[in-house]
């Protein structure tokens, strides 16, 4: 039986104060997890305030909706769904947004969702258990090439390959059907690893990924984002992969460039598309004592933009 440790939020303090909230204004917490940063925003929220908080797993919904506080809404979609979820809480801008983007603590540290090689137990790995592929039934009808593509991309895994081809062919014999199973062959498969990294950890995030497909929902919930947002508006982002971040990174700049003409066009600055986004200080880690007390803050990188220019959801222009 798995233990769910507590939940810790990582970078709390910064994501909140980067979104420079205001008590009269409409946050959205596009992950709520288990409701760490929600739960801040609310304390910074005047009567008149509001917080709209999504999730794709059920569990995080019904954690949301123990909070009885009636400036919070709790949808259950996607990130990925944010301009939906925004029209279907009546919402037609908001003055700051909140993306922490990846798995959280009770998701890995409860067994039965199979994200963790820790613990024997089904391999799910969907965040919204009420839909979607498993990562089971992904690797019961995948190619060699498919896996070894998933493997390499998503975990950035030198030995997917030789991953694929055990995986592949144990299931000639049976079903690949639990994480115990598949640590035990990744770990046949890969012949070195990291000291203190078990070989099993790239192979078991890049099916997470793929499962869920997070980096599509990443991609389509940006531009939701600068849809939603007010002018002055808050972006903040906190991401735990490099392929994520490498993804916000590339977004926030290209939305902050003056412009994307060809060079040496003869035109004035002023004749010039304003920015749409003004880039808020450096990306931000967590500090030596967070990763210290929790282990899993360590990867996390943190961007914050303004918005500045541009149309929001109700068609008006800012």
């Amino acid at each position: 039986m798995s233990v769910v440790s507590p939940h810790q939020t990582v970078l709390l303090q910064e994501a909140v104060e980067a979104l420079a909230v205001k008590p009269s204004g409409t946050y959205v917490d596009c992950t709520f997890g288990r409701g760490g940063h929600s739960r801040a925003i609310l304390e910074r929220l005047g009567p008149n305030g509001r917080l709209l908080a999504l999730d794709r797993d059920p569990q995080a919904v019904a954690a949301a909706r123990e909070i009885n506080d009636q400036r919070l809404t709790i949808l259950h979609h996607s990130f990925g769904e944010l301009a939906v979820a925004v029209r279907q809480a009546g919402i037609e801008a908001v003055d700051g947004l909140l993306l922490d983007i990846g798995v959280s603590s009770p998701q890995l540290d409860e067994g039965g969702r199979g994200f963790s090689f820790r613990f024997d137990a089904p391999l799910d790995m969907r965040m919204d258990t009420t839909q979607g592929e498993t990562a089971a039934s992904f690797l019961a009808i995948a190619g060699i090439k498919e896996i070894t593509e998933v493997i390499r991309n998503y975990g950035e895994e030198r030995f997917a390959f030789q991953i694929a081809k055990k995986i592949v062919a144990a299931r000639s014999e049976r079903p690949v059907a639990t994480t115990g199973e598949l640590a035990a062959l990744v770990r046949e498969a890969v012949r070195t690893r990291e000291p203190g990294q078990d070989p099993a950890t790239r192979t078991f995030q890049a099916l997470r990924i793929h499962i869920n497909q997070e980096l599509e929902q990443l991609a389509l919930v940006l531009p939701q984002a600068m849809d939603s947002l007010k002018c002055g508006g808050r972006l903040v982002v906190i991401s735990f992969h490099s392929l994520e971040d490498r993804i916000v990174k590339r977004f926030m700049r290209d939305q902050a460039a003056l412009d994307n003409l060809p060079k040496n066009l003869p035109l004035r600055s002023i004749d010039l598309p304003p920015p749409k986004l003004r880039l808020v200080g450096k990306p931000i880690k967590a500090a030596v004592g967070e990763i210290a007390a929790n282990p899993r803050a360590r990867s996390a990188v943190m961007r914050v933009a303004e918005k500045m220019f541009g149309e929001n959801l109700a068609g008006g222009r800012v």
